[in-house]
């Protein structure tokens, strides 16, 4: 059963007026990932990914990502818009967390622009932040969604929504 729609309010977005397939725009705001007291992607150059019932996903391009902290590893997962993804292990001193990132290091045409970019899991960072604003984790444990005040839903990733 489809869930009832939040009406957004001046200056917010519903997730369910995002298209189905996925549109990718560029994003100027400011996005920031902490983990382990360390910074390590601070852009104002991401694309956000947009699909119907989930929070945007930000993908920060690898040219503003500390990437030394940063490990490729063998999880791979495929999805039918963007393609083929290859995770990525976090590690800032001695903590680590193994597919806390990920990328589409081959993306389908349309999703192009974020080739050499990585998304990560706000549930697995110490925060992440656009424009200043900590965000909170899109539930569940597959969709990396951030969720700020500006975005209302209800949102698909909780148990009972995979129907959505």
């Amino acid at each position: 059963m489809r869930p009832q729609r939040i009406e957004p309010g001046p200056g917010q977005e519903s997730v369910w007026d995002y298209p189905r397939p996925p549109r990718l725009e560029e994003c100027s705001k400011h996005i920031q990932v902490i983990f382990n007291g360390e910074t390590i992607a601070d852009t104002h150059r991401a694309q956000r990914v947009l699909e119907t019932s989930h929070p945007p996903v930000y993908y920060i391009p690898t040219e503003d990502i500390k990437m030394e902290y940063i490990s490729k590893n063998d999880r791979r997962s495929f999805c039918e818009w963007k393609g083929v993804a290859n995770y990525y292990s976090v590690t800032v001193g001695d903590k680590s967390v193994e597919n806390g990132a990920w990328s589409y290091p081959v993306p389908t045409s349309k999703f192009s622009p974020i080739k050499n970019s990585l998304g990560f899991y706000a549930n697995q960072m110490d925060a992440c932040y656009v424009d200043g604003e900590q965000v909170d984790a899109q539930a569940g444990d597959f969709y990396g969604g951030w969720i700020t005040k500006e975005i209302v839903g209800p949102f698909k990733g909780s148990s009972g929504t995979m129907g959505w």
